[in-house]
């Protein structure tokens, strides 16, 4: 870099780059502009850096946490205004924290988190992690994280819970304690045979409305499952009354039904 020198900064390491920025943004484009701006971007890396490794453990890996924060990094040097009077730094952590967030909101999550839960979430991870310092070899209680973050214990199970939202498992893994049995063996499917009890229920009260002989031609029918030659018989009628007398309650059932149902 062109300046050396320190400011104070949050970081002790910041690099002093005022007089950096207010030449870039007199600089025409050009290679001279691309140079002075890549040298600035090289310079506040290890703050991006910094605030990457803020993330890690939440399901990315740490390489990729870097790029993320290197391009809120670029935008935060392409759109830093110092006229504003502002220092670099101030503007340039928000905007690289934001970066990040957004990569794990857009990318990351398999399933949608209300920001209530995902708050619950940061809360439970980060009270866990304080209490491991001074649980050691066990995981925090419940009821322990409770306490320390000042939540009930449903709250707590709640934030423990979005912890396994960031990634989903396959449709064909293995539900534990089954022999082969896949998640997509537990997942319900349309049954045409609910049409069938919807339908059955509609029409119980024309049936019973029936003349006993057509209530006992349409059981017979369709639950003895006897064709009408043999329903005939068993009554003493013809096969040609059997007929009649079928097509006359399918009529008068498809006439009184809909209008009951509809």
């Amino acid at each position: 870099m062109r300046s050396t020198s320190r400011n104070q900064h949050p970081h002790h390491d910041a690099p002093d780059t005022a007089e950096d920025f207010l030449r870039l943004g007199r600089l025409p484009d050009g290679p001279e502009r691309r140079a002075l701006r890549d040298d600035l971007v090289t310079a506040w890396l290890p703050m991006a850096h910094r605030i990457a490794v803020r993330f890690r453990g939440r399901g990315e890996s740490l390489e990729d946490l870097y790029q993320v924060a290197a391009l809120g990094l670029v935008k935060a040097v392409d759109h830093y205004d110092p006229g504003r009077g502002h220092a670099f730094e101030s503007y340039a952590v928000p905007t690289v924290t934001g970066e990040i967030k957004r990569h794990f909101r857009d990318h990351m999550w398999t399933l949608h988190v209300p920001r209530r839960v995902q708050d619950l979430r940061n809360r439970v991870r980060r009270a866990g992690k304080e209490l491991s310092q001074t649980t050691p070899g066990r995981a925090p209680t419940v009821a322990e994280i409770a306490a320390h973050c000042r939540l009930t214990e449903a709250e707590v199970r709640m934030g423990l819970e979005a912890l396994e939202c960031f990634t989903a498992l396959s449709l064909d893994a293995d539900v534990a304690g089954t022999d082969g049995y896949a998640l997509a063996d537990t997942i319900g499917r349309a049954d045409p045979r609910y049409d069938v009890v919807v339908d059955r229920v509609a029409v119980r009260p024309r049936l019973l409305e029936l003349p006993e002989r057509e209530r006992t031609i349409l059981y017979l029918r369709f639950y003895g499952g006897m064709t009408q030659s043999r329903i005939a018989e068993h009554l003493g009628i013809s096969q040609m009354h059997v007929s009649r007398l079928l097509s006359g309650c399918f009529a008068r059932l498809r006439e009184e039904v809909p209008a009951e149902t509809g």
